[in-house]
This record gives C-alpha cells, sequence and structure tokens, in this order.
C-alpha cells in the first residue's frame, strides 16, 4: 500500500509552512512552561574544571567539499560567543537554540555541513552538530541531566580522527530539533568554550569541587551484515568513579547503538566485523 505523503512533502512552500508551524510551536511551549533558561553569561570563570575537552574542526570526510569545513570554523566561532561563559544555576535549562538563535547570513554564517534524512547537503550555518557535540560530551561526565537529546539515526561517514565513542554525539536543527540539559543540584556550573589551533576547545566548571568524577565507555563495538546492509553497532554506558578512592559506585547504559552504515563498508575494519 503506498504511503500517504505529509503535508511538508508536497511542495517547498508546504515545507515552508510546516517549519515555521515547528518553530511557533516551540516558542509557545517554551513560553508556557516553567522552565527556567540559563541566560546570564559573566566574564569571571568558575573555579573548578569539570571536564575539558577539545575536537578538531577541519575532519577529511569521503564527499565532502573543504570549503564548507573552512566555513565550519567561521560558523562555530559566531556562534560559541552566546554559549562561552554561560552560567548554568540550580533548577535552569540549557537551551542550544535559544542561546545562539536562528543561524543566518545576515549575521555572517556561511553555507556548512548538514545531513538530514541520512543525507549531506549544506546550509546557512551549517556545522553547528560538532559545538552541540561538543556540550554533550562534557555533559555526559558531569551530574547534569539531559532533557532533550536527538541522534543521528544512521553511520554516515568511517572514522576520522574520532576522540569520543561513536553514538555520543546530537543532531541539532533550528528551533524544535534542540539539545537541552537541566541543572538538578545545588552547585552552579558555567560553560567556557573557544576556538584554538584548529580545534573547537570546551570546558565544563562548577562553582566547587565535585566527589565525583564520571566516565563513558564504548561497549561491544563491532559491525554486522543483515539483510539490509551493514550495521554499526554498541552499548554506551556512563559510570560514577569516587574521586578519594577511585572506585566505580554506579554504572548505567545510556544509549545502545543499532546504526546502519551508510558509507562505503570497504572502509570497515575488518577486525571489527562480527
Amino acid at each position: 500500500m503506498k504511503q500517504r505523503k505529509l503535508f511538508c512533502q508536497y511542495h517547498p512552500v508546504c515545507y515552508w509552512i510546516s517549519e515555521r508551524k515547528e518553530r511557533l510551536l516551540r516558542r509557545l511551549r517554551d513560553l508556557l512552561s516553567r522552565e527556567r533558561f540559563a541566560a546570564c553569561q559573566q566574564q569571571t570563570l568558575l573555579p573548578a574544571v569539570v571536564v575539558s575537552h577539545r575536537s578538531p574542526i577541519l575532519r577529511p570526510l569521503a564527499g565532502v567539499d573543504m570549503v564548507l569545513q573552512q566555513n565550519k570554523a567561521t560558523n562555530l566561532w559566531l556562534a560559541s560567543v552566546h554559549l562561552d561563559q554561560l552560567v548554568i544555576g540550580p533548577g535552569e535549562t540549557f537551551s542550544f537554540w535559544r542561546r545562539v538563535g536562528n543561524c543566518t547570513a545576515a549575521k555572517g554564517y556561511l553555507p556548512g555541513l548538514t545531513i538530514s534524512s541520512g543525507k549531506i547537503s549544506s546550509s546557512v550555518g551549517g556545522g553547528l552538530c560538532q559545538l552541540a557535540n561538543l556540550i554533550h560530551w562534557m555533559v555526559l561526565q558531569s551530574p547534569l541531566t539531559v532533557t532533550e537529546l536527538h541522534h543521528h539515526t544512521d553511520a554516515i561517514f568511517p572514522d576520522s580522527n574520532r576522540r569520543v565513542p561513536f553514538g555520543t554525539g546530537t543532531s541539532i536543527y533550528y528551533n524544535n530539533v534542540d539539545y537541552r540539559f537541566r541543572n538538578d543540584t545545588d552547585r552552579t556550573f558555567q560553560l567556557h568554550i573557544w576556538l584554538e589551533g584548529g580545534d573547537l576547545c570546551g570546558e565544563l566548571l562548577c562553582d566547587r569541587s565535585l566527589p565525583f568524577r564520571w566516565r563513558i565507555e564504548e561497549r561491544d563495538h563491532h559491525y554486522h551484515l543483515e539483510e539490509d546492509g551493514w550495521y554499526r553497532n554498541s552499548e554506551i554506558w556512563k559510570r560514577t568513579i569516587r574521586k578519594s578512592t577511585g572506585v566505580s559506585e554506579e554504572e548505567h547504559l545510556i544509549f545502545r547503538n543499532h546504526s546502519k552504515v551508510l558509507f562505503d563498508p570497504s572502509f570497515i575494519p575488518q577486525e571489527e566485523i562480527r
């Protein structure tokens, strides 16, 4: 039986209308909610570093014009200005898009890499997933609570200088596909984000030293051939370790990958096939 088209699939104008409707609904939900959104950027950095991370901005990706990667550096810098030194107090929620806003050419954003429905394309402001990924990776290694997270469901590229486990990224699209976390602790946290030497760098800071550290582990990683193609599989676990003893006090599964491989299977490492 032929599947009925969605309204947004009939014509580009229909897609534009649907997109604006979703943006409006997001704004209305936020207006009617009781969420307190983090909005204060203070120049003084908090003293305790919870976790830090850096990732290369320019990564060679098959079939991707490097100009889009270079434009991404500009986009990351423009967006990071709205996030650097942001304070997230107790009970406050961080929203990526409420801080960054709509990324338009008028604001200086350039065409960058985007991914939609497993397909590579480009649009103004593209490439900001790397910024959301950086923040999410640091939040995972903290007591903060992720409240909205969207994943790419497919394995689009083979690994290239990957420094974090596959499946710990997040997908964003203005403004209804957001990345959000909430501070459910009695501590105050702060983001510190900057670009340095071709890397996107970040620190998650706190007003006091925390008694625990958190470790994210990828387990049972492998590729498997199924009826409709290759799949990348793994489990992502979070361990809570007490700093004073080094003993792991808790661990739990936070995500399970079962992602269809869309890149050339010849790039799959033979030792990772099961």
